[in-house]
C-alpha cells in the first residue's frame, strides 16, 4: 500500500445562485419544486442496510398548504431503535479504522454531489417541507450544507497535524480517536444544513451516529440520507430514525455505549437531556460529550450616531427572513429617540411592501411558520399584545390558517423595555422595540446584557469608534455571534463559527475546529528508541 501526506482541496464557500427570474437556474428550480411538490414520498427509517418501513406512519403536509400531502414517513419502535444502536456498533468496528483520507473523501463527494445534482432536490424539499423561500433555501440546504463538508474536511486535517514536540531519544504523536460508543444526532426543522452537519461532523471523525430529524424536517432529511448513501457512506455509519422523541431519547441515553449528544433544539428539552446523563453517568462506560445549542432571544441595539437606515435594513431583514425562526434572528431592539422616527418610518415601508405566500413563487419574501403549534403560540402572543397597554403594534398584527400558517410580519412597540416579548423566545417574524432616551445609551447596554437567559447573537449599531468599544465590552457575554453595523443573522462556515453561551447553549461552534474536537479521544504515544536498563540516576552517585 502506497503512503503519503495528503492534502485536502482548499476549502472556499459555495457561491450562492441568485435564481432570477428568467434564469435557467430558476427555472430548473422552480421545476423540480412544482414535480416534487405534486408527488408523494413515502420515507423509510434508515437502519444498518435497511430502509424499513414499519406502516405506522405520519403525513407530510407543506406548512404554506397544510391540506395538501407531499408524503408520509414511518415510526419506529423501541425494537428499531435498539436495532440501530445494535448497527451503529457492527459498522463502527470498520469505520473506526477506516483511514481519514478515505473518510474525507465521502464528504467531499457528497458536498460535489449537492453542489450538483442534489441541489435543486435539496432546496425544493426544503422550501416544501419548511416553507423557505428560494434565497432562504440555497443559502441553507444548498450553501451552508456544502460548506460544512468541505470545511470540516480541512478542520480535521488541522486537528491530526497538531501533535507534540520530541525530546531526543523519543518520538511523541497524538492519536485523535473517535469516542468509544455511539453519538446521538438531534436536529431542528429550521436549518437542513444543521440537520446534515450534526450526524456528519461526527462521522468524519471516525464515530457512528444516531439520527433523529425533527418531525417537520423529515422531507430534506431524506434527501440528505440519500445524499449521504450516493457519496459512498458505509451502512450503518449513521442511522435515521424518526419517531416519538421520548421513545428515542429513553433508549438512547439509557444505553451503557452512548458516547455524545450532538444537540440543535429548545433549551428546556437540551436542559432535561443533561439531568438524564448526569443521572446515569456511573451506567456509561464514558463521560459522554455534550455539545448543544438552544434559544436565542436576539438583539439589535443601535446607538444615536448610528445609521437609521442602515438599522431599519438590519430589522427588516434580521428579524423576517424565513419568518422569523432562525436561531439567530433579530426578536428585540433598543433604538434611540432620536433615530426612532426615521426607522420607524422605513421599517414599516419595508414590511407593507414584503409579499407573503408560497415559496413556489419566489416573489415572496415571507412563508408561512412551520406548524399549528407554531401558529397559534405566536398569533396568543399578537393577541396579547392587542390588549396590553404597554405594548403596541405599528404594524403588521394579522394571522390567517386558512390555507398555510401565516403569520403577518409584526413590529411591537413597548414602553416596558421588560415587556413579556422582549424577553421570551418566539421564533417567529416578530421583534419588539424598546425607544430610549438618547443620553441612556449606556444604560441600555446593561439593559441588553441581563434581560432573559439567553446569550447566542447580538448587533449594536454605531458610527463611533469608543461607543463601539464600549458596547463591545459591555455585551462581551451577551452573544456568542456579535455583529458590529451588520444584522445578526447570516453566519457563514469558515467565516463566523456559530454558537452561544449561557441558556443558548455549550458554545462548540459548529462548523469549526472546535466541534470536531468534541468527536475524538485523544491518545498520547511515547516511544523510546533505546530505552534506559539501569535503574540508578546520576544524582544517587557518591
Amino acid at each position: 500500500m502506497s503512503n503519503g501526506f495528503f492534502k485536502v482541496p482548499k476549502a472556499v464557500n459555495e457561491p450562492v445562485r441568485a435564481y432570477a427570474p428568467g434564469t435557467q437556474e430558476h427555472k430548473d428550480l422552480i421545476a423540480t419544486y412544482n414535480k416534487m411538490f405534486n408527488e408523494r414520498v413515502d420515507v423509510p427509517i434508515y437502519i444498518g442496510s435497511e430502509e424499513i418501513r414499519t406502516g405506522n406512519t405520519t403525513d407530510i403536509h407543506p406548512p404554506h398548504d397544510h391540506k395538501h400531502t407531499v408524503g408520509k414517513y414511518h415510526k419506529a419502535e423501541k425494537e428499531h431503535i435498539e436495532l440501530a444502536v445494535e448497527k451503529a456498533a457492527e459498522a463502527r468496528v470498520k469505520w473506526a479504522k477506516t483511514s481519514w483520507e478515505d473518510r474525507a473523501a465521502i464528504f467531499l463527494k457528497a458536498a460535489d454531489l449537492l453542489a450538483g445534482p442534489f441541489r435543486y432536490r435539496m432546496n425544493a424539499a426544503t422550501m416544501i417541507a419548511q416553507s423557505k423561500n428560494v434565497m432562504q433555501a440555497e443559502i441553507d440546504s444548498a450553501c451552508e450544507l456544502i460548506d460544512f463538508l468541505r470545511f470540516n474536511v480541512e478542520f480535521m486535517t488541522d486537528i491530526y497535524t497538531n501533535q507534540p514536540e520530541s525530546s531526543a531519544g523519543m518520538w511523541n504523536r497524538m492519536q485523535y480517536r473517535p469516542l468509544e460508543g455511539f453519538v446521538y444526532a438531534i436536529t431542528p426543522f429550521n436549518f437542513t444544513a444543521i440537520a446534515g452537519n450534526l450526524p456528519a461532523s461526527p462521522a468524519m471523525m471516525g464515530n457512528v451516529v444516531i439520527w433523529k430529524p425533527a418531525r417537520s424536517q423529515v422531507y430534506s432529511a431524506h434527501v440528505i440520507m440519500e445524499l449521504f448513501k450516493a457519496a459512498g457512506l458505509p451502512d450503518g455509519v449513521i442511522n435515521m430514525v424518526t419517531g416519538s422523541s421520548s421513545t428515542i431519547t429513553d433508549v438512547l441515553l439509557n444505553h451503557k455505549d452512548f458516547a455524545g449528544v450532538h444537540f440543535t433544539g429548545s433549551t428546556p428539552v437540551f436542559d432535561s437531556f443533561w439531568e438524564t446523563i448526569g443521572k446515569n453517568v456511573n451506567h456509561y462506560r464514558s463521560y459522554p460529550r455534550i455539545v448543544g445549542e438552544t434559544g436565542g432571544k436576539d438583539f439589535i441595539w443601535a446607538h444615536p450616531s448610528a445609521d437609521a437606515q442602515e438599522v431599519a435594513t438590519a430589522i427588516s431583514r434580521g428579524a423576517f427572513e424565513y419568518q422569523g425562526q432562525k436561531c439567530s434572528a433579530a426578536s428585540r431592539a433598543y433604538l434611540p429617540k432620536s433615530l426612532w422616527a426615521d426607522i420607524r418610518e422605513s421599517v414599516i415601508k419595508d414590511i407593507k411592501s414584503f409579499k407573503m405566500g408560497s415559496p413556489g413563487d419566489s416573489s415572496n419574501f415571507i412563508n408561512a411558520v412551520i406548524d399549528d403549534r407554531a401558529f397559534k403560540k405566536l398569533s396568543g402572543y399578537l393577541d396579547q399584545a392587542k390588549k396590553d397597554s404597554d405594548a403596541e403594534i405599528i404594524v403588521g398584527g394579522g394571522y390567517d390558517d386558512s390555507v398555510g400558517y401565516f403569520i403577518e410580519p409584526t413590529v411591537i412597540v413597548t414602553t416596558n423595555p421588560k415587556y413579556e416579548t422582549m424577553c421570551t423566545e418566539l421564533f417567529g417574524p416578530i421583534i419588539t422595540i424598546y425607544v430610549y432616551e438618547d443620553d441612556q445609551w449606556e444604560d441600555v447596554l446593561d439593559l441588553v446584557d441581563q434581560t432573559g437567559e439567553y446569550a447566542l447573537t447580538g448587533a449594536i449599531f454605531s458610527r463611533d469608534r469608543y461607543v463601539v468599544a464600549t458596547a463591545t465590552d459591555k455585551l462581551e457575554n451577551a452573544a456568542g455571534n456579535f455583529y458590529i453595523n451588520d444584522k445578526p443573522t447570516g453566519a457563514v462556515v469558515g467565516q463566523q463559527p456559530f454558537g452561544g453561551a449561557r441558556g443558548s447553549g455549550t458554545n462548540d461552534k459548529a462548523g469549526s475546529v472546535w466541534n470536531l474536537l468534541r468527536w475524538v479521544s485523544n491518545r498520547t504515544i511515547k516511544e523510546t528508541f533505546v530505552p534506559p536498563k539501569d535503574y540508578r540516576y546520576p544524582f544517587l552517585g557518591e
